[in-house]
């Protein structure tokens, strides 16, 4: 949820296996200007969320916002750099077939944790706690948004304080996608161990969280300010480079920018969706510099497989039961695809952040598909709905069938990019004869995770939606899993589930099952792209733009590293300034 991140243009990236290609987009002036920080500031740190976060446990939560504040506190076992390696966090040693860790039959793996590491508040780190965020993350009363990526684990046990073993339902050659990055972060035991059920969300440690981390929450409001202080426990504390950390959600991308790049007044900007040369033209204010990671997100746009406008007896919509009444033909989502004008988003909006695409599987490299491709031609999208039956029968503009009109509610966050993206797909829609309303939704809300919120994108009572997210592991098990028919969320199981279009294709989840046990790597790339074509080819999502991780920061800030496997602020203990 990611799903969760996006941009396009005119240069050429070049992709290597398991990482986005890095880019720094230098400015054109750089005058030497003195910003607002000075030499005093350097103890604290300033961080801008124009999405701000809303709750800091992320196995709870939809939304990068949430994750990346939580990364600062909560660790995994290990997580990706850039260069596609795993690095230890909690895990004293990767595991290898060499030292034992991996089972020789492929049904389990065991990890050696790092010796006297302690929670923040000074309770010590056990392979306990492990076991419980599994017994946390796959308890359904729980809810958590994480939980299908687990459900292959037959078990998981603490060996002893320092070891535990996790074994899978059959032979698994992804053992290395549990506990892993933002998606893996351990929680404590003995802080939520009487909160691991339905009152799951009435944790206090969702707004104030016990970690491992280099820092602690000291201070939090929710979709306003949160304020991080040194973790005395933290196993290297006297190399941390901040006595405070400043998160302040809220604003806009642009102003976030602003104060990074002109004005100095803070340090880190998160997820700069901003038209390229608005974001190139504040670059020029010599403060800062724009990094980002060409990695695995695309923006895309889902279609309902369900009716958002019929009302079941409980008052549910877009329930699997109730088949939307024109998106469920194929011939008429080719149509919509075919409206959609991708190189004017693309080089309009996203200029050198990003390209078109037509696959949501990007990287690694060997994993991205050449059997798809996208058109933009509004004459075949009309023929197309003539074909099917969609005409203007009441010279009313708006295509119709049995009494239905093509009337469309689209969906996104707010930020002026994604609102000129939908500006740009309603007049191509509108033009071959569908009527289409707009709907944005604050990123707090639509990303939230929240069961009992109707605009989240789970609930998803639109008929298009549009979000970026991506594959944040260099196995994508997890990220492809989330397109099965047992993934679809409604009111039933909680809102819990990936799949929001609520489409159903039992060949797709053979082929995805078939993936989970296939230990030869090269009939594994070629199941995961015949996971991408399904969805891609049977315009179950569209896709739009390969977008960049785009952030800003301070020309002060050291030790910042994007990778494309885990969030920006997952090496924060090496960050310092200048």
């Amino acid at each position: 949820m990611f799903k969760k991140r996006l941009y396009t243009g005119s240069c050429r990236f070049l992709l290597s296996l398991c990482l986005g290609t890095s880019l720094i987009l230098s400015s054109c002036n750089s005058p030497n200007k003195t910003g607002t920080n000075t030499q005093s500031d350097n103890d604290t740190l300033k961080l801008l969320y124009w999405q701000a976060p809303t709750i800091l446990n992320p196995h709870l939560s939809t939304g990068l916002k949430d994750t990346e504040a939580s990364r600062i506190t909560l660790e995994p076992l290990a997580s990706y750099d850039k260069e596609g390696e795993l690095i230890p966090f909690l895990a004293a040693e990767i595991p290898t077939f060499e030292n034992g860790g991996i089972a020789e039959d492929g049904k389990s793996v065991t990890w050696q944790l790092k010796q006297d590491i302690k929670w923040s508040d000074g309770t010590p780190f056990t392979a306990d706690d492990v076991v419980f965020t599994y017994e946390f993350l796959s308890n359904p009363k729980v809810g958590a948004t994480s939980s299908g990526d687990y459900e292959i684990i037959e078990a998981v046990e603490a060996i002893d304080d320092h070891r535990v073993k996790i074994t899978f339902k059959r032979v698994n050659p992804a053992w290395n996608r549990f506990f892993i990055g933002s998606s893996g972060l351990i929680l404590p035991r003995h802080i939520y161990e009487e909160y691991n059920g339905e009152n799951a969300r009435q944790a206090p440690a969702n707004l104030l969280p016990i970690g491992t981390g280099p820092y602690k929450v000291v201070e939090f409001k929710p979709g306003d300010v949160v304020v991080y202080e040194p973790n005395s426990y933290f196993r290297n504390a006297e190399e941390l480079g901040f006595k405070r950390i400043e998160l302040k959600g809220g604003g806009d991308a642009t102003s976030a920018a602003r104060a990074v790049l002109q004005t100095g007044d803070a340090d880190y900007a998160f997820n700069l969706q901003i038209e390229a040369p608005i974001l190139q033209q504040l670059e020029t204010g010599g403060q800062g510099k724009i990094v980002s990671t060409l990695g695995t997100i695309s923006e895309r746009i889902l279609l309902n497989f369900s009716d958002p406008n019929k009302v079941t007896a409980d008052g549910e919509r877009s329930n699997i039961n109730n088949p939307h009444p024109f998106l469920s033909e194929k011939m008429v989502r080719e149509a919509f695809s075919l409206a959609i004008d991708r190189d004017t988003i693309a080089q309009q909006l996203y200029g050198i952040t990003g390209q078109p695409t037509a696959n949501i599987l990007l990287l690694p490299e060997q994993y991205k598909s050449s059997n798809t491709s996208y058109e933009f031609d509004l004459e075949k999208a009309q023929e197309l709905l003539d074909e099917a039956g969609w005409k203007d029968t009441n010279n009313n503009r708006i295509r119709d069938k049995n009494g239905v009109e093509m009337k469309v509610v689209f969906q996104t966050s707010v930020n002026p990019l994604r609102q000129k993206t939908q500006e740009i797909i309603k007049q191509g829609l509108e033009s071959i004869g569908i009527e289409v309303e707009l709907k944005s939704i604050d990123a707090s809300i639509f990303f939230s995770g929240d069961p009992s919120n109707n605009d989240t994108v789970e609930h998803f009572y639109a008929d298009l939606q549009m979000f970026t997210t991506g594959n944040y592991s260099p196995d994508p098990t997890n990220y492809m899993q989330g397109y099965k028919c047992d993934e679809i969320p409604q009111k039933a199981n909680n809102w819990v589930g990936d799949n929001y279009t609520r489409y159903c294709n039992s060949d797709y989840d053979q082929l995805w099952e078939a993936s989970t046990q296939e230990l030869d790597p090269k009939i594994r790339e070629e199941l995961f792209i015949e996971m991408n074509d399904i969805l891609v080819n049977n315009v179950v999502v569209i896709p739009l733009v390969h977008r960049a991780d785009v952030a800003a920061i301070s020309n002060r800030l050291q030790g910042f590293e994007l990778t494309p496997w885990d969030r920006n602020t997952w090496n924060i203990k090496d960050w310092k300034l200048e």
